[in-house]
């Protein structure tokens, strides 16, 4: 079963008198349970499909069919709904609010998709006790080390039980030991949990570690196969 299928997907703007082709026609078809990295060079239009598959910008044209539903005709209401519970999101710069606590920040989905705060809290504490964070649930971000920052965005990510998670260079501030033991976290809930995971990356580490590389230029998809191939490492 594909979790996410992408028909002629377009995202045209306007640049000045320019009309930029930041995704150009593509196709796509990614199953329950894969682990799927995306790359490519700056500007080929990994983080704008990523984007348009997130639910966070609407394409110019094309299907999107997200675990089974067309998002084409969905009002703004209702996206927003179905991103908070069928969607996870992890990013580089952790998104992290400080005024809040660790476990306060991992339940922030839960409030904006409307889910009973009580049981979701349990699961909170369980998804922190998992990724080895649970003696920090209640220091504050700038207390915490880049590492764990990205365990509890990671765990933010999970804590609707979403069915995705989309990642955008989770890696990227990490050092390189940090970034391997993440990786390895991401794999686990990959493969324990069947969550299917499409990560946004320049970590060559990450993307040979993932079951398919699917390599962009131009806003087109040039190459897509499994990462023995090499595809698309090139930073």
């Amino acid at each position: 079963m594909n979790v996410i299928e992408t028909e002629n997907l377009t995202k045209y703007y306007r640049q000045g008198d320019h009309i930029v082709h930041a995704v150009d026609g593509v196709t796509l078809a990614i199953a329950k349970g894969e682990f799927v990295s995306l790359v490519g060079r700056s500007g080929s239009g990994k983080t704008t499909l990523l984007d348009c598959v997130g639910l966070l910008m609407r394409p110019t044209s094309g299907r999107l069919v997200i675990d089974g539903e067309d998002t084409g005709p969905m009002s703004d209401g209702r996206r927003a709904i179905f991103r908070s519970r069928k969607l996870g999101f992890v990013f580089q710069d952790f998104n992290l609010l400080d005024s809040l606590n660790a476990l306060e920040n991992v339940l922030l989905p839960v409030r904006y998709a409307g889910l009973d705060r009580k049981a979701a809290r349990g699961r909170a504490m369980e998804l922190l006790e998992e990724l080895e964070v649970a003696d920090r649930a209640e220091h504050r971000p700038n207390q915490l080390s880049g590492g764990e920052k990205q365990r509890l965005a990671i765990a933010r990510s999970l804590i609707n039980q979403p069915s995705i998670v989309l990642g955008d260079e989770p890696t990227g501030n990490l050092d390189s030991g940090t970034s391997n033991r993440l990786i390895a976290v991401l794999r686990r809930f990959n493969k324990e949990r069947g969550v299917t995971f499409l990560i946004v990356t320049h970590d060559k580490d990450l993307a040979s570690k993932t079951d398919r590389v699917v390599d962009l230029r131009d806003g087109k998809v040039i190459a897509d196969g499994p990462p023995a191939s090499k595809v698309g490492l090139a930073a």
